[in-house]
């Protein structure tokens, strides 16, 4: 049986991924445990295993625009290295990206090998991890992308919106942002299933289907939790002026899992039903 390192073990995916892989042989490394900028320590935790998933990550996106080269170090430096021992010994790495790698100036869902084109730092230190770990480990890794991540272990946007439910009669949100809100227990589960079916190498597309507005996805948050809906109002990016720019136009497409023999993620809706039924919303 194959034995799995992951690394950012503490964070709201890490700890999914650990779930998803309760009965293999793992090892779960936090921030504590693991710094992946420092060569020796990558080599030494990665010897022994057959499996890498890569959730850590630079995700303060504001903070990234003045702390690029700590943002880097994680995002970039740190998967490069985790490729590098990966190869040296002998085992498939997947590493998690972003939809912050395009522009989102598109119309229609970007396609695995869209060319990127970031419009902050953040998205610059992801592509640049990206494109490093294509480079060392070519036909032995994998490139996760996902978006608008939600779940039970961490701070993230459902739960925010739920806490301020607790506090606010009405919450405003951004209608002219659209994405793909996506489950870490369901992304968790199918990063597993991609390794155990030994899919081809390459870039996947590890978002729920169907698109929605922030606000399209507070909306249905508050209709799931048994709040009234009518309680989120509309207003547009104006309102919420931030350090780094986001892109207007984060919908992925998912012809990778299909090329693989997979089915891709299910809709976004039927994936936050299922997140609130199992508790990972819970107020």
């Amino acid at each position: 049986m194959s034995r799995f390192l992951i690394t950012g073990a503490a964070g709201m995916l890490g700890r999914d991924l650990q779930l998803a892989l309760r009965d293999r042989d793992v090892t779960a490394l936090g921030r504590a445990d693991l710094d992946i900028t420092d060569p020796d320590a990558v080599d030494a935790a990665v010897a022994g295993h057959d499996v890498v998933v890569n959730s850590a990550a630079y995700t303060k996106v504001d903070d990234a625009e003045t702390h690029e080269d700590e943002a880097a170090a994680v995002n970039a430096t740190g998967p490069a290295l985790l490729a590098e021992a990966a190869v040296r010994h002998g085992a498939k790495l997947v590493t998690i990206s972003t939809d912050y790698v395009f522009d989102g100036n598109g119309t229609a869902p970007y396609a695995e090998d869209a060319p990127t084109d970031p419009i902050n730092a953040y998205g610059r230190t992801k592509a640049a991890g990206e494109a490093a770990v294509r480079r060392i480990a070519p036909d032995s890794s994998y490139v996760v992308r996902t978006a608008w991540i939600y779940g039970a272990h961490g701070p993230n946007f459902a739960a925010t919106m739920l806490r301020l439910a607790a506090s606010h009669d009405t919450v405003s949100v951004v209608t002219d942002q659209v994405g793909q809100p996506t489950w870490t227990g369901e992304l968790a589960a199918r990063i597993v299933e991609l390794v155990d079916a030994d899919a081809p190498a390459g870039t996947y597309h590890g978002t729920n289907a169907g698109q929605a507005s922030w606000y399209d996805f507070t909306r249905a948050i508050f209709a799931e939790s048994g709040l009234d809906p009518e309680r989120v109002l509309p207003t547009d990016s104006a309102a919420f002026v931030r350090p780094a720019p986001r892109p207007a136009y984060s919908v992925l497409g998912h012809e990778g899992w299909s090329r693989a023999g997979l089915a891709p993620m299910r809709d976004w809706r039927e994936a936050l039903a299922a997140a609130v039924q199992a508790g990972a919303l819970a107020r």
